[in-house]
Formats: C-alpha cells, structure tokens, sequence
C-alpha cells in the first residue's frame, strides 16, 4: 500500500482478506477467553492479552504509521495510556528523561510520577530545538510538534539525529498532526505516539490511543506494560475506531483547509495578538513545518485581550461548542487557562476546526470577535494586523 494515497490507504487500511459472504470489516469480538486446548500458542488466548478487533485496527494504524514498512502499533485504553507504556516501559530509577515544559497539560503529572519513582525529569520549550542542550546522560527524548496548545514546531530530524549520536530513544507524540500530516518513524523516531481520542478517530466520542515502532524489541516492553496493568481498550471502541479511519483523509483535508482560511481571517483582526497556526507562512515554525509535515492540523491558537473577552468570545459563537479535546467533527473551542495546567494566559484560545462549510464558520469567528470586542456589527477591514509570537 506504500505508492497508495492517504484517502485510499485510509478506507483500506487494516481489513482483512475477503471472505466470500463476510463482512469487509469483521464486528467487534467480545470474549473475556477464548477456545484453547493443549499449549497456549495463540494468538487469542486471553482477552487482556490479545483481542481480533484490537489486531484488525493495530495493522490499519501502521499502515497509517509508516505505508509498505514492516511496523508494530500498540493500542491502549486512551493517549495518557499509551504515553506513560512508552515511558515506563522503558525508564528505570537513576535514568534521565527530556521532556518538553510545554507539552499537552497531563505531562507534569507524568513528570511527578517518574520522579517519584527516582527518575531525573528534564525540561525544554518544544520551539527552537531547545531541548538539544539536555540530551546528554538521557535514556529517552519526549518530543511534542506540533506542541499542544501552544503549536510550537520542532527540528525532528535533527532532534533524533543528535538523541541517537548520543544513545538516546526518541517518542514523538503526533496527535495533533496525525500520521497523514507527519510520519515520526519516517524521520528517525523510535515510537510514535498518539491520542486517538483527538483526529485520528475524530467524531469526539472513543478515548483510544497507540504506539507505533519499528523494533520488535520495543514493541515488546511496550506491549508488556498494556498486559501488566490492563490498560486495554474495549473492542466496541476498536471497531469504531477503526471505522472512523475509514474518513480520516476526508476529515483532515478539510479540518486543514479550513484552518488556515481561520488564521487568514484571525491575521486580519486587531484584537487577536500571538496567533499560531504552523501551516500559515508568516508564523514563526512555518519554515520547519513545511519540510516535515505534509498537513499543519486542525487547531489554531491565539489570545484576546483577557479572561473576560475571551469568555465572550466563546459564548457569541453559535456553531462552535465550548469544548476540551480537538480534532472531531465539529469546531470546539475553549479558554485553555481555566484548566490551570498550561502555562498559557488568561485570554489564550485553542480552537480545534471541524468539518462545517469554511463560510459558515469564519462568518460566526467574525461575528463572535465582533460581539466580543463591543462592535455593533461588520467584518475587520483588515487594517491592523494580528501579532504572531516571535
């Protein structure tokens, strides 16, 4: 499948030989055991173990992962899951871990539990390959780019380059671009790794995630953790999932396309300051986007004024749901400070793009920023400009 396109990659992905008067896509299997006599040698033996729908979904995500390429996906119970296997599979007490210090909201969680467990955490911004100057001594780089919520990109290439020279593992964590807008195992990393809940299922209604590697040593360690501490996603859930991919392309082309009209927009309003959109060419990591992503997401970020307009904001819109998460269907949008977790301020907006007409939706944005700021109606001649952060 590695000369396919993404759109016909995605409905494809993962199904089974045909079967004469079989589904194309087999139900989910639910059965806690299975038939076994004689030696356990599977492959379904235990349902915590092994599962046919987990398998069918886990193929059609390293198909995803890295097209024509002999690869092995892991999926969990939700993206946290799937993070801390990767982590904890493979860091022991006394190693060393470089982590992004603007990273999605739960790694500090994550960061006080390995030091509990006497692992050394060290931190970098995800912009500017910062987190170069921490390699050294470290067992494994966490690399987030885009960075969620504040959408910073990093130099993977480079960042792998350097980790390996120095004998270090590389995660990249790929939600937000999914693996039709980035490929972390096609540019050196050693797991790639994502929410599911986010873009790759995309309807905002499964909590999955997954781990992709190359080396069937890792995937090992990796599969290990799922089994030791159970965290398994149910097969209703994998089958769905699996059906979602099925519009994975369709939604993500039109969820990018509609982002950056939304940022083309936002660039053209005065009271929208530190907007951040990867695939827009004045923002600040375009340059390094362009040569490794081949789609830039579906969220944008930005600020208004304060916590106040940023509320007003968000209850002008008709057409957006005020709303965690991103990558669905639907546009949500939320004032990220009020989770407290992210190093964001008060007026910070992080705006997932759904699937509506492009029109429809700029049309409410506008009309949102208008009743936000006190106008009394109309669109930004675009006379002021937004500020992008430096």
């Amino acid at each position: 499948m590695s000369t396919m396109g993404d759109g016909t990659r995605a409905v494809r992905a993962g199904l089974p030989e045909p079967e004469q008067y079989e589904p194309t896509l087999p139900g989910p299997v639910f059965a806690a055991h299975f038939h076994l006599s004689g030696e356990p040698v599977g492959p379904y033996t235990y349902g915590r173990d092994t599962n046919p729908t987990w398998t069918h979904l886990e193929r059609a995500i390293g198909e995803l992962e890295a097209p024509g390429e002999e690869v092995s996906t892991t999926v969990f119970a939700s993206g946290m899951a799937a993070i801390t296997a990767v982590l904890l599979s493979q860091v022991r007490t006394g190693d060393t871990v470089v982590l992004p210090d603007d990273g999605y909201q739960a790694l500090p969680l994550v960061r006080e539990q390995l030091t509990a467990f006497g692992v050394e955490v060290k931190t970098a911004p995800t912009g500017g390959d910062a987190q170069l100057a921490l390699l050294e001594g470290a067992k494994l780089l966490w690399i987030e780019s885009p960075s969620n919520p504040g959408l910073d990109v990093c130099d993977i290439r480079r960042l792998v380059a350097a980790a390996h020279e120095a004998g270090v593992l590389v995660a990249v964590d790929n939600t937000l671009a999914t693996p039709i807008g980035q490929r972390p195992l096609e540019l050196g990393a050693d797991f790639s790794v994502a929410s599911d809940t986010k873009g790759m299922t995309g309807h905002g209604d499964i909590l999955l995630g997954h781990v992709t590697c190359r080396d069937p040593l890792l995937t090992a360690d990796v599969r290990r953790w799922r089994k030791v501490v159970g965290a398994i996603p149910g097969p209703m859930e994998a089958w769905l999932a699996h059906r979602s991919l099925a519009t994975l392309q369709l939604r993500i082309d039109r969820q990018c396309t509609t982002a950056l009209a939304l940022a083309e927009v936002l660039a053209g309003r005065a009271e929208v300051t530190r907007l951040r959109y990867p695939g827009l060419p004045a923002d600040p990591s375009y340059g390094v986007a362009v040569r490794q992503m081949r789609r830039f997401g579906s969220v944008v970020s930005f600020e208004l004024a304060d916590r106040e307009t940023a509320e007003r904001f968000l209850a002008a819109l008709r057409l957006v749901d005020d709303a965690t998460s991103f990558g669905g269907v639907r546009s949500t949008a939320e004032r990220r400070g009020r989770w407290g977790g992210d190093a964001v301020p008060e007026g910070f907006i992080r705006f997932s793009v759904g699937a509506e007409d492009p029109e429809d939706l700029l049309a409410d944005v506008e009309q949102a920023l208008d009743e936000a700021v006190g106008r009394a109606g109309g669109v930004s001649d675009g006379s002021a400009r937004a500020t992008l952060l430096p």
